[in-house]
């Protein structure tokens, strides 16, 4: 992230963003919204098309996408994104859906969970939580509308490896699948910071995912969770 300093002021810049909907008054304020808060609006899209030829010209760290694009506006911009993870995997995909499509999110997730996000349009009404949700995509991290992590609690099978975790640890890695930091999850659950890092080695061990400087424990965890 650069530093710019103008007198007294400190500037922070955050991500670099492309942004694809064909909504002009959506795109133009979700736009809006976003520079208000420090992220950098490098292209904006109509159609998949642009949106591709946007993030192969500007090396955005994230791409914020409409699910449903021109021109069927069924799940181009679902392909799309599957593209840009196939062909420049260093930039994060955040899509948008106006319904819970729980299998759009782990389609999302066939290969990695890191970079990847998938909410509610309704989220952006939460702006705390949308630029929260847009900088941790750029960074790697995950997030992943609640609505939709609740469909797939829901809907998770009851012989898969999830059933090693206790309730709380259940609750605890649904939290994280949202892309939740350890102080918010602590935060939520009331409980301690030590009481958390407990829950969360517990899930790593049951998880069988033991420390690897090649792979984010929490991000494979995420996996396990979305795919059960």
């Amino acid at each position: 992230m650069s530093e710019l300093r103008s007198g007294n002021e400190t500037l922070l810049h955050g991500p670099r963003v492309v942004l694809a909907e064909d909504s002009v008054l959506l795109r133009e304020g979700i736009a809006a919204l976003l520079e208000k808060h420090g992220c950098v609006i490098v292209g904006q899209a109509s159609n998949p098309d642009e949106l591709l030829l946007k993030v192969r010209s500007y090396e955005p760290d994230v791409a914020i996408i409409d699910v449903r694009m021109p021109p069927t506006h069924t799940d181009e911009g679902l392909r799309a994104a599957h593209e840009i993870q196939a062909h420049y995997p260093e930039v994060g995909v955040l899509v948008l859906s106006q319904y819970v499509e729980p299998t759009y999110a782990v389609e999302l997730l066939a290969e990695d969970a890191a970079g990847v996000g998938y909410l509610l349009k309704d989220r952006v009404n939460d702006v705390v939580e949308f630029v929260s949700a847009v900088r941790r995509v750029a960074d790697g991290g995950t997030a992943f509308d609640p609505r939709v992590v609740s469909e797939l609690v829901g809907r998770r099978n009851r012989e898969g490896v999830l059933d090693l975790l206790a309730a709380r640890e259940l609750e605890v890695l649904a939290l994280m699948a949202e892309g939740r930091s350890n102080q918010a999850i602590s935060n939520q659950l009331y409980m301690s910071a030590r009481a958390l890092e407990r829950h969360v080695t517990s899930i790593f061990t049951k998880l069988r995912l033991p420390p690897d400087s090649e792979h984010n424990r929490r991000v494979l965890a995420v996996l396990a969770f979305l795919h059960d």
